[in-house]
């Protein structure tokens, strides 16, 4: 595996806290836990605000064929009533290493076996209601079998060459913000490698 990339390490609360928490209740409990606190902005200044609380992960994986193909899924999101075009991509369970949650999620999604892993930067997709980070990777010299789709998902691999994915990426037919970010942010790596 290659090395976390840097920024990852700065992924975290910050020392010092503006806000103040003066209360908190959890509203619902469980996978996607949603909490409300009124927390003191400044003095004379209180607001309620409800999030996801940080702690949870996900990978996000743009895996690349031997034959330099780029391969995406087309996946339903329920929320939308949609179905969009995206990276691989799944949460991180607990105790499971970021590398080892990006593998699962290669060979479950798309039936993939990588032969490098090349970490790009993570980052918040949605800081003003959760805490959860998402961590970027590019799979490369990946192998394709028979994806492994749970029973709740309804998934189709998409196998395209990388300049036609990335047509797609600049004409905005790629959906899924995180996705798109971690296409952006793989550019610069498959073009020093002479794959696009």
């Amino acid at each position: 595996m290659t090395r976390e990339h840097p920024n990852w390490a700065g992924l975290t609360e910050d020392e010092q806290q503006p806000w103040q928490t003066l209360e908190s209740r959890t509203l619902v409990d469980g996978f996607r836990t949603v909490q409300e606190d009124r927390v003191q902005v400044r003095p004379g200044v209180e607001t309620t605000y409800q999030y996801r609380p940080r702690g949870p992960r996900a990978v996000f994986v743009l895996p690349v064929t031997v034959g330099g193909e780029a391969v995406l899924i087309r996946q339903y999101r329920y929320p939308l009533r949609a179905t969009i075009t995206e990276v691989v991509a799944g949460g991180v369970e607990r105790g499971e290493a970021l590398l080892e949650a990006a593998a699962r999620e290669l060979k479950e999604e798309v039936g993939g076996v990588a032969a490098e892993w090349v970490a790009l930067p993570g980052f918040y997709p949605q800081p003003s209601i959760s805490g959860v980070v998402f961590y970027g990777l590019l799979a490369l010299g990946v192998e394709l079998g028979e994806a492994q789709n749970e029973e709740t998902e309804t998934i189709e691999r998409l196998t395209l060459p990388l300049a036609e994915a990335y047509r797609r990426l600049e004409a905005g037919e790629i959906e899924d913000g995180p996705s798109s970010l971690v296409l952006w942010h793989a550019r610069r790596h498959l073009t020093e490698r002479g794959l696009l």
